[in-house]
């Protein structure tokens, strides 16, 4: 009898284990005092730096999709009841606010550009994306002005409204498929503009409204007088992974769009992080694993691209999910927003460090 009760309490520790063993590396970060950012400290930056610009594109889990208000999957959730993301209230128990990191989103619409986002960084609005993830790691290892500007939309693929400057016309399954700037009656395009729908049309967008903002520095950083592009961000695939030609493109295109943002905002150095599909598991197959595979190609330390050596990054952002898919937005669960942000941030820093 004792026998029999020793081996059920030894299975019923090895079942607590194995669930213990099973806490997501995001969990194992929020719950550990250690590797939690400090709360910001209220301090303007060194104002006679020019101010550190960090570009985020992507699609529209980029765009934000993660709950701010609400019960379970909310940001207010996960801070005041969960006590994650310490750093994002104050000591009253309020929205924090850094002055030293400007949060700045535009979006391509009717009429032109439209602005969402003009400043400090603070919650607000009532879905968030990356960005906050992002911005605090940025603004603890710089003492540059930093800032956070978002220039995307929604529902946007890399194998055609992305597509780079650079990027040639090509045949898949007997169907001719177009080039940078390209239409269907001229697929290789002759380099200028063709009307409203070409191939790469949301890249010239997003890069031209981000250039809007660094045009008119001081109003969306203000007492700022110059600046340098110090960074790259970039989550996206969920598009791509519907169409097997774009799939199969899919790390041709990235390579291209890598090189032509670092030559179109005149920053060679600029350092380039990604984050994977939140679903997307190593080893999987279909036009998923083909997107993952080229997202895992181009990380510096994967060793293909050596130009890329310490200055591009991939964030594989399954651990850090707290479950569906990026074409479900994740649920809108804010804290797979906030881990896919925070590793993004983190991994940025590192990158500025080398």
């Amino acid at each position: 009898m004792k026998r029999r009760t020793l081996f059920g309490v030894a299975c019923l520790l090895a079942v607590a284990l194995m669930g213990i063993a099973r806490v997501s590396a995001a969990e194992k970060v929020d719950t550990d005092p250690k590797q939690q950012l400090p709360k910001p400290d209220g301090k303007p930056a060194d104002m006679t730096k020019p101010v550190q610009v960090f570009i985020l594109l992507g699609q529209s889990n980029m765009v934000g999709m993660g709950k701010i208000a609400g019960g379970e999957g909310s940001l207010e959730n996960a801070v005041k009841n969960k006590n994650k993301y310490p750093y994002l209230v104050d000591d009253a128990g309020n929205w924090s606010e850094r002055k030293d990191v400007r949060n700045v989103r535009v979006m391509s619409g009717k009429g032109g550009m439209q602005l969402f986002n003009n400043e400090w960084m603070t919650i607000k609005g009532g879905t968030m994306g990356p960005e906050y993830g992002i911005g605090h790691p940025l603004g603890n290892a710089i003492d540059a002005p930093v800032m956070i500007l978002k220039s995307c939309i929604g529902n946007r693929c890399l194998g055609w409204d992305l597509l780079p400057p650079g990027s040639e016309p090509y045949e898949f399954d007997g169907k001719m498929n177009m080039g940078y700037r390209g239409t269907k009656e001229n697929p290789k395009g002759n380099g200028e503009k063709p009307g409203e729908l070409y191939a790469g049309w949301e890249y010239d967008i997003d890069v031209e409204n981000a250039k809007k903002v660094l045009a008119d520095l001081a109003k969306y950083y203000p007492g700022a007088t110059k600046y340098e592009v110090a960074g790259f961000f970039f989550w996206q695939g969920e598009k791509d992974c519907g169409n097997t030609a774009w799939a199969q493109r899919y790390e041709l295109n990235l390579v291209n769009f890598i090189k032509a943002l670092r030559k179109d905002f005149d920053a060679p150095n600029a350092k380039f992080v990604l984050a994977t599909l939140g679903e997307a598991t190593k080893g999987s197959g279909g036009n998923g694993g083909k997107v993952l595979e080229a997202h895992l190609a181009v990380d510096g330390n994967n060793g293909k691209y050596p130009e890329f050596k310490g200055n591009v990054a991939t964030v594989f952002s399954n651990p850090l999910s707290m479950g569906g898919s990026g074409n479900g937005h994740y649920g809108g669960n804010a804290e797979t927003y906030m881990n896919v942000g925070e590793a993004m941030g983190k991994a940025m820093a590192e990158l500025l460090k080398k």
